[in-house]
């Protein structure tokens, strides 16, 4: 396939134009593939669970204030590379990293490193939804709190809801459950209560492979608008939503069955999509396998 050839088929698939991109670009400020400030940087980073490598070797760096979204078939450990990102992978018996993640000037593995701290720094939201058995306004209330939150509880909770989306759909609700929600709606009250503890980065997990096209657009629009005040990590298998939201994207990879996952290239997403350096990138990304 040749250059122009994979340029179209890149743009069919993800239904993005260089034009487009370029024009979400000029409103966001300078293109994906500037020198911008770091927001993590991971050397030779490996997970394990017990004996066996899920991850091997991953280098990478996160820019601040950009969408970085990590791509690949199932079982190549691009969800446990991402949980090593603020020390979640170590809550599973036996498991461990190995490898530096730094955080601006903080290695998070060091042994000075707390990982509750860690965890406030870096959010995480997952893929099914998880809200608390309490109201909407507790969900978002109540991690702040037992984190020491002394602040004017009321406005933190409208400022959280407000930056996830949800605010203008759940403001005369704040006393019901948050189970009484859709699962869209759940998705953004989860993004909200980890806001609410002011993160620097947000993880994401495939977090809307289970709603439906509507709340996944505003799943999406509020990933717009976060990365204007945080540094964003997504995790997904849909082509089309990488393509959209990121700036960056990571295609992980396994070379045979039990090996574990790599890193296998990392670029601008336009790049990875439209004119990637390794075959196995330009076959996932235009559909020949995954």
């Amino acid at each position: 396939m040749t250059q122009s050839e994979r340029t179209r088929e890149g743009q069919r698939l993800t239904g993005v134009s260089r034009d487009q991109r370029e024009e979400r670009r000029d409103a966001d400020g300078p293109p994906a593939g500037d020198n911008g400030t770091l927001g993590m940087k991971i050397q030779d980073l490996s997970a394990f669970y017990g004996s066996f490598k899920a991850v091997t070797d991953v280098s990478m760096d996160i820019r601040a204030n950009k969408v970085t979204a990590l791509i690949g078939p199932s079982g190549c450990g691009k969800s446990t590379f991402i949980r090593c990102l603020n020390r979640m992978h170590e809550v599973i018996p036996g498991a461990r990293a190995e490898g530096t993640v730094s955080l601006g000037d903080q290695d998070i593995y060091a042994k000075n490193s707390d990982p509750v701290v860690i965890r406030r720094r870096v959010g995480m939201v997952f893929q099914k939804p998880n809200p608390f058995s309490k109201s909407i306004y507790e969900n978002v209330a109540w991690g702040a709190r037992i984190n020491g939150f002394r602040g004017d509880v009321d406005e933190m909770v409208e400022r959280s809801l407000r930056q996830a989306a949800l605010w203008d759909e759940v403001k005369d609700r704040l006393k019901e459950s948050g189970y009484g929600l859709s699962g869209g709606q759940q998705q953004r009250l989860c993004i909200a209560r980890t806001l609410a503890v002011e993160p620097e980065v947000i993880l994401m997990d495939e977090p809307a492979s289970a709603l439906d096209p509507v709340s996944t657009q505003k799943i999406e629009d509020t990933m717009a608008e976060l990365k204007k005040h945080y540094t964003v990590v997504i995790v997904t298998h849909n082509m089309q939503q990488a393509a959209r939201i990121s700036d960056y994207t990571g295609f992980f990879y396994i070379v045979n069955m039990g090996d574990p996952g790599r890193l296998w290239e990392f670029d601008d997403t336009e790049k990875i999509f439209s004119n990637p350096e390794r075959k196995e990138t330009e076959d996932y990304v235009t559909g020949r396998f995954g």
